[in-house]
Protein backbone atom coordinates (compact mmCIF):
# COMPACT_ATOMS: atom_id res chain seq x y z
CA UNK A 1 0.00 0.00 0.00
CA UNK A 2 1.09 3.74 -0.63
CA UNK A 3 1.99 5.81 1.81
CA UNK A 4 -1.11 7.76 1.69
CA UNK A 5 -3.20 4.74 1.87
CA UNK A 6 -3.37 5.08 5.44
CA UNK A 7 -5.40 8.16 5.11
CA UNK A 8 -8.40 5.86 3.00
CA UNK A 9 -11.17 5.40 5.26
CA UNK A 10 -13.73 4.55 3.48
CA UNK A 11 -15.46 2.48 5.62
CA UNK A 12 -15.63 4.86 8.51
CA UNK A 13 -17.06 7.89 5.94
CA UNK A 14 -20.68 6.50 4.93
CA UNK A 15 -22.77 9.03 5.29
CA UNK A 16 -26.39 8.43 4.32
CA UNK A 17 -25.21 5.48 2.97
CA UNK A 18 -23.00 7.12 0.29
CA UNK A 19 -19.49 6.57 0.69
CA UNK A 20 -18.16 9.73 -0.05
CA UNK A 21 -19.27 13.66 0.11
CA UNK A 22 -19.17 15.58 -2.94
CA UNK A 23 -17.63 18.93 -2.13
CA UNK A 24 -17.36 22.47 -4.06
CA UNK A 25 -14.05 23.89 -3.48
CA UNK A 26 -13.50 27.74 -4.01
CA UNK A 27 -10.74 28.51 -6.47
CA UNK A 28 -9.69 30.81 -8.82
CA UNK A 29 -11.15 30.87 -11.66
CA UNK A 30 -8.97 29.01 -14.63
CA UNK A 31 -6.36 28.08 -11.79
CA UNK A 32 -8.03 24.53 -11.02
CA UNK A 33 -5.56 22.27 -9.13
CA UNK A 34 -5.49 18.63 -8.79
CA UNK A 35 -8.14 18.80 -6.18
CA UNK A 36 -9.66 16.11 -7.25
CA UNK A 37 -7.20 13.04 -6.90
CA UNK A 38 -6.14 14.97 -3.68
CA UNK A 39 -10.06 14.79 -2.23
CA UNK A 40 -10.10 10.83 -3.93
CA UNK A 41 -7.31 9.96 -1.43
CA UNK A 42 -9.55 10.59 1.80
CA UNK A 43 -13.00 9.21 -0.10
CA UNK A 44 -14.64 12.40 -1.23
CA UNK A 45 -15.01 13.87 -4.64
CA UNK A 46 -15.26 17.68 -5.30
CA UNK A 47 -15.32 20.43 -8.26
CA UNK A 48 -14.50 23.81 -8.51
CA UNK A 49 -16.64 26.68 -7.39
CA UNK A 50 -15.03 30.49 -8.11
CA UNK A 51 -16.41 33.13 -6.60
CA UNK A 52 -12.60 35.29 -7.87
CA UNK A 53 -10.23 35.55 -10.71
CA UNK A 54 -6.76 36.88 -11.32
CA UNK A 55 -5.82 39.44 -12.81
CA UNK A 56 -2.18 39.57 -13.46
CA UNK A 57 0.08 42.80 -13.05
CA UNK A 58 2.71 41.86 -15.43
CA UNK A 59 4.73 44.90 -15.07
CA UNK A 60 4.90 44.55 -11.90
CA UNK A 61 6.11 40.57 -12.00
CA UNK A 62 8.68 41.78 -14.68
CA UNK A 63 9.97 44.28 -11.82
CA UNK A 64 9.82 41.46 -9.21
CA UNK A 65 11.37 39.07 -11.62
CA UNK A 66 14.62 41.79 -12.24
CA UNK A 67 15.04 42.72 -8.62
CA UNK A 68 15.22 38.85 -7.61
CA UNK A 69 17.85 38.27 -10.70
CA UNK A 70 20.04 41.00 -9.70
CA UNK A 71 20.45 39.49 -5.90
CA UNK A 72 18.14 42.08 -4.10
CA UNK A 73 16.48 40.01 -1.68
CA UNK A 74 17.82 37.37 1.04
CA UNK A 75 14.46 35.13 0.92
CA UNK A 76 11.45 35.38 -0.96
CA UNK A 77 8.28 33.99 0.54
CA UNK A 78 5.40 32.17 -1.41
CA UNK A 79 2.25 32.76 0.69
CA UNK A 80 0.12 30.71 -1.81
CA UNK A 81 0.63 28.66 -4.84
CA UNK A 82 -0.14 31.06 -7.60
CA UNK A 83 2.36 33.91 -7.15
CA UNK A 84 4.74 30.18 -7.06
CA UNK A 85 3.04 29.81 -10.32
CA UNK A 86 3.71 32.71 -12.06
CA UNK A 87 7.23 33.62 -10.60
CA UNK A 88 8.91 30.14 -10.27
CA UNK A 89 9.52 29.57 -14.13
CA UNK A 90 10.77 33.24 -14.95
CA UNK A 91 13.54 33.05 -12.69
CA UNK A 92 16.95 31.55 -13.39
CA UNK A 93 18.62 32.22 -9.86
CA UNK A 94 17.01 33.04 -6.03
CA UNK A 95 18.03 33.35 -2.95
CA UNK A 96 16.72 30.90 0.33
CA UNK A 97 12.67 30.35 -1.02
CA UNK A 98 10.43 29.73 1.81
CA UNK A 99 6.86 28.47 0.72
CA UNK A 100 3.75 28.74 3.01
CA UNK A 101 2.52 24.93 2.45
CA UNK A 102 2.97 21.61 0.57
CA UNK A 103 0.66 22.71 -2.84
CA UNK A 104 2.80 25.91 -3.02
CA UNK A 105 5.96 24.06 -2.33
CA UNK A 106 4.60 21.21 -5.21
CA UNK A 107 4.56 24.06 -7.51
CA UNK A 108 7.90 25.51 -6.68
CA UNK A 109 9.36 22.46 -7.34
CA UNK A 110 7.68 21.87 -10.72
CA UNK A 111 9.70 24.80 -11.64
CA UNK A 112 12.91 23.70 -10.50
CA UNK A 113 12.88 25.61 -7.19
CA UNK A 114 14.21 23.81 -3.94
CA UNK A 115 11.73 25.28 -0.79
CA UNK A 116 11.41 25.16 2.41
CA UNK A 117 8.16 24.75 4.08
CA UNK A 118 6.44 26.69 6.98
CA UNK A 119 5.22 23.77 10.11
CA UNK A 120 2.20 25.80 10.15
CA UNK A 121 0.26 26.61 7.29
CA UNK A 122 0.07 30.24 7.77
CA UNK A 123 1.62 33.49 7.10
CA UNK A 124 1.72 34.37 11.04
CA UNK A 125 4.56 31.11 10.89
CA UNK A 126 6.77 32.80 8.80
CA UNK A 127 8.74 35.12 11.44
CA UNK A 128 8.98 32.71 14.25
CA UNK A 129 10.39 30.24 11.42
CA UNK A 130 12.94 32.41 10.21
CA UNK A 131 14.34 33.48 14.35
CA UNK A 132 17.09 35.57 14.50
CA UNK A 133 17.86 35.14 11.01
CA UNK A 134 15.29 37.29 9.60
CA UNK A 135 17.48 40.18 11.42
CA UNK A 136 18.77 42.73 8.23
CA UNK A 137 17.61 40.25 5.72
CA UNK A 138 15.77 41.48 2.51
CA UNK A 139 12.53 39.30 2.43
CA UNK A 140 10.60 39.36 -1.23
CA UNK A 141 6.92 38.87 -0.86
CA UNK A 142 4.59 38.20 -4.19
CA UNK A 143 1.68 38.14 -3.39
CA UNK A 144 -2.07 39.20 -3.99
CA UNK A 145 -3.75 42.75 -4.01
CA UNK A 146 -4.97 41.65 -0.51
CA UNK A 147 -3.20 43.62 2.71
CA UNK A 148 -1.41 41.64 5.31
CA UNK A 149 -0.41 44.50 7.26
CA UNK A 150 0.27 41.58 10.33
CA UNK A 151 3.26 39.80 8.34
CA UNK A 152 4.70 43.16 6.93
CA UNK A 153 4.53 44.60 10.96
CA UNK A 154 6.03 41.24 12.25
CA UNK A 155 8.86 40.95 9.38
CA UNK A 156 9.80 44.73 10.74
CA UNK A 157 9.56 44.20 14.41
CA UNK A 158 12.05 40.99 13.86
CA UNK A 159 14.34 43.27 11.87
CA UNK A 160 13.47 42.07 8.50
CA UNK A 161 13.19 44.08 5.46
CA UNK A 162 9.89 43.85 3.56
CA UNK A 163 9.58 44.23 -0.26
CA UNK A 164 5.95 43.06 -0.80
CA UNK A 165 4.83 43.61 -4.44
CA UNK A 166 1.19 42.82 -5.25
CA UNK A 167 1.71 40.78 -8.36
CA UNK A 168 -1.98 40.07 -9.62
CA UNK A 169 -4.98 41.32 -8.45
CA UNK A 170 -8.22 39.09 -7.41
CA UNK A 171 -11.50 39.97 -8.81
CA UNK A 172 -15.08 38.81 -7.70
CA UNK A 173 -16.35 36.69 -10.48
CA UNK A 174 -19.85 37.88 -9.60
CA UNK A 175 -21.15 34.36 -10.30
CA UNK A 176 -23.56 32.37 -8.03
CA UNK A 177 -21.74 29.65 -6.69
CA UNK A 178 -23.48 25.89 -8.08
CA UNK A 179 -23.96 24.16 -5.20
CA UNK A 180 -26.78 22.17 -5.91
CA UNK A 181 -25.14 19.00 -6.04
CA UNK A 182 -22.42 19.27 -2.82
CA UNK A 183 -22.72 18.10 0.09
CA UNK A 184 -19.93 20.62 1.63
CA UNK A 185 -18.33 23.48 0.72
CA UNK A 186 -15.00 24.26 1.62
CA UNK A 187 -13.52 27.93 1.85
CA UNK A 188 -10.23 28.35 0.83
CA UNK A 189 -9.64 31.86 2.45
CA UNK A 190 -10.94 34.15 4.04
CA UNK A 191 -11.33 36.66 0.47
CA UNK A 192 -13.15 33.52 -1.33
CA UNK A 193 -15.94 33.63 1.74
CA UNK A 194 -15.96 37.20 2.14
CA UNK A 195 -16.90 37.54 -2.14
CA UNK A 196 -18.70 34.42 -2.54
CA UNK A 197 -22.40 34.48 -3.56
CA UNK A 198 -24.17 31.38 -2.29
CA UNK A 199 -26.66 30.42 -0.40
CA UNK A 200 -26.54 27.68 2.68
CA UNK A 201 -29.24 25.23 2.76
CA UNK A 202 -30.09 22.76 5.80
CA UNK A 203 -27.33 19.53 5.36
CA UNK A 204 -24.85 21.61 3.58
CA UNK A 205 -21.40 21.06 5.55
CA UNK A 206 -19.58 24.35 5.68
CA UNK A 207 -15.71 23.68 5.98
CA UNK A 208 -12.59 26.40 6.74
CA UNK A 209 -9.38 25.42 5.26
CA UNK A 210 -7.99 26.92 8.32
CA UNK A 211 -8.22 29.34 11.27
CA UNK A 212 -7.58 32.48 9.32
CA UNK A 213 -10.32 31.52 7.01
CA UNK A 214 -13.19 30.43 9.98
CA UNK A 215 -12.25 33.91 11.95
CA UNK A 216 -13.59 35.75 9.21
CA UNK A 217 -16.50 33.56 8.71
CA UNK A 218 -17.50 33.80 12.04
CA UNK A 219 -17.30 37.64 11.93
CA UNK A 220 -19.60 37.79 9.16
CA UNK A 221 -22.02 35.07 10.96
CA UNK A 222 -21.15 32.13 9.70
CA UNK A 223 -19.71 29.44 12.04
CA UNK A 224 -17.67 26.50 9.94
CA UNK A 225 -18.61 23.27 11.16
CA UNK A 226 -15.11 21.79 9.97
CA UNK A 227 -11.94 23.99 10.16
CA UNK A 228 -8.46 22.65 8.84
CA UNK A 229 -5.06 23.35 9.08
CA UNK A 230 -4.42 25.90 6.15
CA UNK A 231 -3.92 22.98 3.74
CA UNK A 232 -6.08 20.72 1.41
CA UNK A 233 -4.76 17.36 3.02
CA UNK A 234 -5.03 18.54 6.60
CA UNK A 235 -8.68 19.54 6.10
CA UNK A 236 -9.87 16.37 4.68
CA UNK A 237 -8.29 14.28 7.09
CA UNK A 238 -10.20 17.04 9.81
CA UNK A 239 -13.69 16.47 7.69
CA UNK A 240 -13.06 12.55 8.51
CA UNK A 241 -12.67 12.88 11.85
CA UNK A 242 -15.73 15.16 12.23
CA UNK A 243 -17.63 12.75 9.98
CA UNK A 244 -16.07 9.77 11.70
CA UNK A 245 -17.67 11.16 15.03
CA UNK A 246 -20.84 12.22 13.81
CA UNK A 247 -21.25 8.35 12.72
CA UNK A 248 -20.42 7.12 16.22
CA UNK A 249 -23.21 9.40 17.93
Amino acid sequence: MGGEDKYIETELIIVKGRVFMRIAVTRLAGKDTDDSSRCAIFGHECYTVSPLRAEIQFDRVALFVERVEAGKFDCLFFSSALPAQIIAPRLSRWPRVIAIGPQTAKTLLHFGIECEVLPHYYSSAFVPYLGDWIKGKRIGIPRADVPNPALIEGIRNAGGIPEEVRVYELIPTGNDLDLSSADAILFTSAMSFERAIWQSRPGLLIIAIGDSTAATMRRLGTVPTVIGDGSLEGTLRSLNAFLTASKGD
